[in-house]
């Protein structure tokens, strides 16, 4: 499992976010999503701890806490949804008016 953390400043760098958390436990992990077309990260982050214990300390302590200027939002992250395929290149009914 994994902690999400929300409402990050946009200059926060993954070695801030882990020392941040380095005071409930041991980080394994810290993904920062970036913006598919810029790069420029999204302002959330996951964090994933050794233990879930760990997680929690660190959930109940950083939620609603002031950080880097911004109200960090820190909650146990919820699985991915499966999108499916609502892209493009579905079949539409055609209407009189096409032919």
């Amino acid at each position: 499992m994994s902690v999400y953390v929300g409402n990050l400043s946009y200059e926060a760098k993954e070695e801030d976010i882990r020392d941040v958390f380095a005071d409930y436990g041991t980080v394994k992990r810290v993904q920062i999503p970036t913006d598919r077309d810029t790069g420029r990260p999204r302002g959330f982050a996951f964090v994933e701890m050794e233990t879930e214990d760990q997680e929690t300390a660190a959930i109940e302590v950083l939620d609603g806490a002031e950080w880097m200027g911004r109200t960090l939002k820190v909650n146990k992250a919820r699985p991915r949804e499966s999108r499916g395929s609502s892209g493009g290149g579905g079949r539409r009914e055609r209407s009189p008016r096409d032919y």
